[in-house]
């Protein structure tokens, strides 16, 4: 709104700065092209050449002064107008009010420069009924009228215009509006995404810890070094939105060794990327969530090992792929683990996670993003 006002009242010092050096002088040279159009035969045009230098000098001064007048006059009644008659509230109105006072103005104006013409030059000789002169007086009361017209519909275009301009700025202001606050309900909905991560994949290590203690301390303390590791990244990278694919890899090597110590050589998580790709994005903590969601739903034992592998398939697109081999028991499920990356992907681009099941693999493709 502050944008909108701001150049509502630049355009309308502009309007007014330049208003009387470009109408004026239009209007002057409006007034002998619309003389000329309407009688060309007229005894005026006819005996120009015979007329001295200050005959139409004193002419073109006067005329000037009249388009000078009706010019003043416009812009006085339209900033009353404004007062009373405002465009905004009743735009009809305001044009016929406009337009009535253009059009008397002009006769009192018009009234008003004859007596003080006659005062200064004296009256005019008496041309008694003759017709051609009497045509001509009319023609010049006539041609002052659509010069007044003209002025009002200069006015009412520089408003239309002014309107038109305004509508498009508030468009555009409503517009960015919308855009902020989509983009703030983005952001607040993708950091509620992120910190619904935090609870399954503490709950899961703390109970692996809770075993540990009373098995092996020595290995159940270094279980919760790497745990306060990985919890750590987790804390830093909270407020991003996207980081690297090679920090969320490393993010997986560490997070890879609680993963050995709760089920040892049961589940294998291999890695091939290229070096090429790891400055690419991606939302942080994605890798981990898959690879807790695929041993969460699957059996991983000595006999039926679970193999995630993470790659670049030929389609240039990050892939978590492992083999199907799902518990036949009912686990319960808070629902976070796809839909989270499904949303995540929905907030932070126009590229979506897709989920494919082909010849016994579950894969997940995630497109690499640009910061």
């Amino acid at each position: 709104m502050q944008i909108m006002n701001h150049y509502q009242t630049k355009q309308q010092k502009l309007f007014n700065r330049y208003y009387r050096i470009i109408i004026i002088p239009m209007i002057f040279l409006v007034y002998f092209l619309l003389s000329y159009l309407v009688n060309p035969y007229s005894k005026y045009w006819t005996v120009i050449h015979t007329r001295s230098w200050n005959e139409l000098l004193t002419e073109c001064a006067v005329m000037m002064l009249i388009c000078w007048l009706i010019t003043e006059f416009s812009l006085i009644s339209a900033r009353w107008m404004d007062k009373r008659i405002p465009w905004e509230r009743w735009p009809l109105k305001r044009f016929m009010a406009q337009l009535c006072a253009q059009i008397i103005s002009v006769f009192i104006l018009l009234t008003i420069l004859t007596g003080v013409l006659t005062l200064i030059f004296g009256p005019q000789p008496d041309t008694g009924n003759d017709i051609p002169e009497k045509l001509d007086q009319w023609q010049f009361v006539f041609v002052c009228v659509m010069l007044s017209i003209l002025i009002s519909a200069v006015q009412t275009g520089n408003y239309l215009l002014q309107r038109w301009k305004t509508s498009m700025l508030e468009a555009a202001e409503l517009k960015l509006n919308a855009a902020e606050l989509k983009q703030i309900a983005m952001q607040a909905e993708l950091q509620s995404l992120k910190l619904q991560l935090d609870p399954h994949f503490m709950f899961n290590n703390f109970s692996t810890l809770s075993a540990l203690i009373e098995e092996d301390k020595n290995t159940a303390l270094s279980f919760l070094e790497n745990l306060s590791r990985v919890y750590r990244y987790m804390i830093i990278n909270l407020n991003n939105d996207i980081i690297t694919l090679r920090e969320e890899l490393k993010f997986i090597q560490a997070y890879a060794f609680l993963i050995k110590i709760r089920h040892g050589e049961n589940v294998d998580i291999q890695t091939d990327i290229p070096e090429a790709i790891n400055s690419r994005g991606i939302p942080p903590i994605t890798l981990q969530l898959l690879i807790e969601n695929a041993i969460k739903h699957n059996v991983a034992s000595a006999a039926q090992p679970l193999h995630i592998r993470i790659y670049l398939n030929d389609a240039g697109t990050l892939t978590v792929s492992n083999n199907i081999q799902l518990i036949p028991t009912n686990i319960p499920s808070t629902k976070l683990g796809l839909e989270n990356i499904r949303n995540r992907y929905r907030l932070l681009s126009d590229l979506p996670a897709t989920i494919k099941k082909e010849n016994g693999q579950f894969m997940v493709e995630l497109p690499l993003l640009d910061f």
